[in-house]
Parts: C-alpha cells; structure tokens; sequence
C-alpha cells in the first residue's frame, strides 16, 4: 500500500523523495488500515458474549455515538453521530458493544444510507430484538471540499426495525429523545 500512496503523491506532480514527504506514504498506508480496519472485526468477536438477559422491554437508546467513516466514491471522510435503540427481546447487550458495532461497519469504504441499515439489521439480528432505530448525522468532505463545496450540508439517514417501523408511539417516542 506505501507504493501505491507513492506512487499517488508522484502523479499528483510532487516529489516523495522531499524531506516532508519521504515517511508519507508508510504514515499514510498505516493511516489508511487504521480507518479501514472494519474489514478485519467480527460481529460476534465485538460482541463476545456479552448478551445478558432481560429485565426490561423499555426502549435502550444510545445517543451521540461519534462515528468517522470515509465515503466509498472518494475516499474522503465523513464524520457525525449515531443514535442507536433497541427494544428488546429477551437479551439486552453490554453497553460498549453498540458503539463498537458502529465502528465496525463505520470504519470501512461506506455510503451513510447502507452504514444505517447494517448497524440496526445487525442489531436486530443478534439481539432477537423487538425493534431496531438508528439515526446518523453526518457531515460529509466530499460535499464540503470539492464539488458543491457546501459547507453547512448535513446528512440525516434513519432505519426503523420492528415496532420502531410499527409503532406510531415508539417511533415518536425515540425521535423526541433524540432530539
């Protein structure tokens, strides 16, 4: 990968050999594993096994899960939040293990409309769970950089699952706690 960035900073009309550039493409393709290593985690690794049974049939939500991804067309990040709740089945699932399934499908080549759907069909899936919302909020550097250059634009994608997508009184109740 450090040849290929070498070989990008070249065609770009610079000079790797530069006393600032010369470490660049190592840094670079490190960088670049970093922000991609989605690719590398397993669901049920992230989660392993901390599924606990449940007391509650309340709505669990997360709110403000900061998420940085980069866009598949550009390469370009995207950053924002996330908002995650569940209604559950007969598991609940620790805490740290609904950012880290954010992270996991946030740190790979994304477009935000399929980042939404992963996060709470995978949800749904492993937790049994009686619904599924997830909301991201993000800004994109491929609008605010190049192109339109809009620098205010935000995106806002949501999945509703189960009695989040039934439920009139749930979906409202989970939009008026994320405001």
């Amino acid at each position: 990968m450090d040849k290929s960035y070498r070989t990008i900073i070249e065609s770009i009309g610079e000079d790797p050999s530069r006393e600032g550039l010369l470490k660049t493409p190592v840094r670079a393709a490190k960088a670049m594993q970093y922000l991609t290593r989605g690719y590398s985690l397993d669901v049920d690794e992230v989660i392993n096994n901390a599924l606990f049974e449940a007391d509650t049939d309340e709505m669990i939500l997360v709110k403000d899960i900061e998420l940085y991804s980069l866009c598949e067309h550009h390469l370009l990040p995207f950053i924002g939040k996330c908002h995650v709740a569940y209604m559950p089945g007969k598991k609940i699932v620790g805490l740290s293990k609904v950012a880290r399934i954010v992270d996991l499908f946030a740190r790979r080549l994304q477009v935000q409309e399929r980042l939404t759907k992963q996060i709470a069909e995978t949800l749904m899936d492993r937790l049994n769970a009686g619904g599924v919302a997830v909301v991201i909020e993000a800004q994109h550097l491929c609008m605010m950089m190049r192109g339109v250059e809009k620098q205010n634009s935000l995106m806002k994608t949501s999945c509703l699952l189960g009695h989040f997508r039934d439920d009139p009184s749930t979906r409202s109740e989970f939009f008026n706690l994320i405001k």
